[in-house]
């Protein structure tokens, strides 16, 4: 698992959205940017903090940022997690784990003392110039927008 960390390039990511639609990194040149990574569509964990981020979205786009989700689920499966929720941002389908690979979210996990392969709840702060200004690991999915702040403030 390849580790980025606050300071490094943001690796460029193409792919396509719930729409079909191509995304990529360079969509968001100039602006601030929330890229996080969660496991797994329509699950409990994802949906709380993707939820805490469409509560906060107004205040997030009026702060300068965007946000875009990304996990290995399909446009179909994303399109049914935003209609369910009335998410108000892109997620991107990276179905072969290209983006999530290239990021270093993709590794062994452990739940009930079980170890499997699984994405790493993880939360990347892009500044206007595509570099990493955070880096959240441990992620709070009910206060994510919050913590997201809070870590902004920190570096300011």
């Amino acid at each position: 698992m390849a580790t980025l960390k606050e300071g490094d390039k943001a690796p460029n990511f193409n792919g396509v959205d719930e729409n079909g639609n191509k995304l990529s990194l360079a969509d968001y040149s100039g602006k601030k940017l929330i890229l996080y990574f969660y496991p797994k569509d329509l699950t409990p964990g994802c949906t709380v903090e993707s939820c805490n981020l469409r509560d906060n979205y107004n205040n997030l786009l009026k702060t300068g940022f965007d946000v875009v989700g990304v996990s290995a689920d399909d446009e179909k499966k994303h399109l049914k997690f935003i209609d369910k929720h009335d998410l108000p941002f892109h997620l991107l389908a990276d179905v072969d784990k290209k983006v999530i690979n290239d990021y270093g979210v993709w590794g062994p996990k452990k739940f009930m003392g079980k170890v499997y392969e699984g994405i790493h709840r993880t939360t990347f702060i892009i500044n206007e110039s595509g570099m990493i200004e955070k880096v959240i690991k441990k992620v709070k999915t009910k206060e994510h927008t919050e913590q997201i702040l809070a870590e902004m403030k920190t570096s300011a």
